[in-house]
């Protein structure tokens, strides 16, 4: 019952907007984009009724298996392009911060707060735990209570592990939409509005009729 009642709740929360959205993903991407955007808004709504850490885990496995990994040049022909969800989902593709933008909005479609979230750069560690090699890298990190431990949702691996358990990531900044934090500090350092490709997500997503 609390399943149908979900369900109900987000075909309420999308029904204004919802042929928009399809229109403008079946405009650029066609059918099989517009596929993915059902999927997701039907996968959204069963997840409504479990806890937020089962909603975090449902999520992550939602789009580490349904989005092929690809750099932004093979998916955008730009070297470096945020997708919105919708754009994500349309293509079937994207990089690490498609994966972790799409990720950050459905949990705040399922409510959970953004405050909770943080999109993280991070240098990630290529090979053994001994290489110096890395690579810029973007996760998302959730914060059961504002001095927790994060949890790292990562497009590389399935599980959702403390951030002590990923030695092989090195933070150096995080965002949400109330502003930005530089690694180790405990406010934020700049508002949210200097990062000037995720404003464009937000713009691109309100001219699609997403406005989460």
């Amino acid at each position: 019952m609390r399943g149908a009642l979900g369900l109900t709740l987000m075909c309420g929360v999308w029904a204004s907007n919802l042929e928009r959205m399809q229109q403008y993903v079946n405009g650029r991407f066609g059918a099989s984009g517009v596929r993915n955007l059902m999927d997701w808004r039907d996968a959204l709504a069963r997840m409504t009724s479990l806890s937020e850490p089962e909603r975090l885990r449902r999520v992550n496995e939602f789009f580490n298996r349904r989005i092929q990994f690809e750099d932004d040049v093979v998916v955008w022909s730009n070297v470096d392009y945020w997708a919105s969800p919708l754009e994500t989902l349309g293509r079937g593709a994207g990089d690490c911060e498609d994966f972790a933008i799409a990720k950050y909005f459905s949990l705040i479609e399922l409510g959970v707060p953004a405050a909770k979230m943080r999109l993280t750069y991070v240098r990630a560690r290529i090979g053994a735990a001994t290489s110096t090699v890395t690579q810029a890298h973007m996760v998302l990190s959730y914060y059961a209570q504002p001095d927790a431990e994060p949890l790292v949702l990562d497009n590389l691996i399935t599980d959702i592990l403390p951030a002590g358990r990923r030695p092989d990531l090195t933070p150096v900044f995080s965002f949400n939409g109330e502003g930005v934090w530089m690694a180790g500090a405990d406010r934020p350092a700049s508002p949210v509005d200097r990062l000037t490709r995720w404003t464009d997500v937000l713009i691109r997503m309100k001219a699609a009729g997403y406005e989460p």
